[in-house]
């Protein structure tokens, strides 16, 4: 006759619990953020997000021609952290604190340091789809 676990050998319910508030929040490992959907620095965006430079812009200060960002605020693109930190001077002489990544055309707020949706921020979207545009040479699909 086989040996049967006895109820004292077996996890409680509270452990099992307890191990379930354990898993970390899903993506959280990979790194992936959830963008905020508001932000209290939308009023210094540029009036016309329509008309951009393109996405293979080439830094303003140093000519780098990948990784660049353009700023929301007054449209001069610049280069990321990763590279020479061109726009993260530019935050920091002029307080222009929006930008979208010509990468992956994210946007940015410096000020609140995080990332924003802007395919929500009614504000963000005319330049996302305006990057997205110019990108790929077509409009954005919708979100559902």
């Amino acid at each position: 006759m086989a040996n049967k676990p006895s109820s004292s050998s077996l996890p409680s319910i509270n452990e099992d619990i307890a191990a379930v508030e354990e898993v970390p929040l899903y993506g959280s490992e990979s790194g992936w953020v959830e963008a905020r959907t508001h932000c209290d620095h939308l009023a210094s965006l540029s009036q016309d997000l329509t008309h951009i430079p393109t996405p293979d812009t080439q830094c303003n200060r140093c000519q780098h021609p990948n990784e660049n960002w353009l700023c929301l605020c007054c449209k001069d693109v610049l280069c990321s952290r990763f590279v020479n930190k061109h726009m993260l001077e530019h935050y920091h002489q002029s307080n222009h604190c929006l930008a979208l990544s010509y990468s992956d055309l994210s946007v940015w707020c410096f000020s609140c340091d995080a990332y924003l949706d802007a395919q929500v921020i009614l504000s963000l979207r005319p330049a996302y789809e305006t990057a997205y545009l110019l990108k790929f040479g077509e409009a954005p699909p919708l979100r559902s």
